[in-house]
């Protein structure tokens, strides 16, 4: 626990154990939403078959970014998401859309 803390830059364990808790809720809450979501856009399994489970899967992956940072915001957690996200970004290769 202490490399996870100290990788993070985290202080406390009650801090890390929050951001496990944002980490739990958005994820249950990103496959929660992603059926009414994919029903809204008009994506179902009869139409795309075999595709269904992949498609719904990268609309999960955008849904469940813009939720961790809410959820983090919620929790008080926004500065930690936040930076968790930006530094994603990067590693994808999608740096260039942000600001420096």
């Amino acid at each position: 626990m202490e490399k996870l803390k100290k990788r993070w830059g985290i202080e406390t364990n009650f801090q890390l154990v929050i951001i496990f808790i944002v980490f739990a809720i958005t994820g249950s809450a990103s496959a929660w939403l992603s059926k009414p979501f994919c029903f809204w856009l008009g994506i179902t399994k009869p139409d795309l078959g075999y595709w269904f489970t992949p498609v719904r899967l990268l609309l999960i992956f955008p849904l469940y970014q813009v939720l961790l940072v809410l959820v983090g915001f919620v929790f008080g957690q926004f500065k930690f998401f936040w930076a968790f996200e930006k530094n994603m970004i990067k590693q994808m290769g999608f740096g260039f859309l942000l600001k420096e």
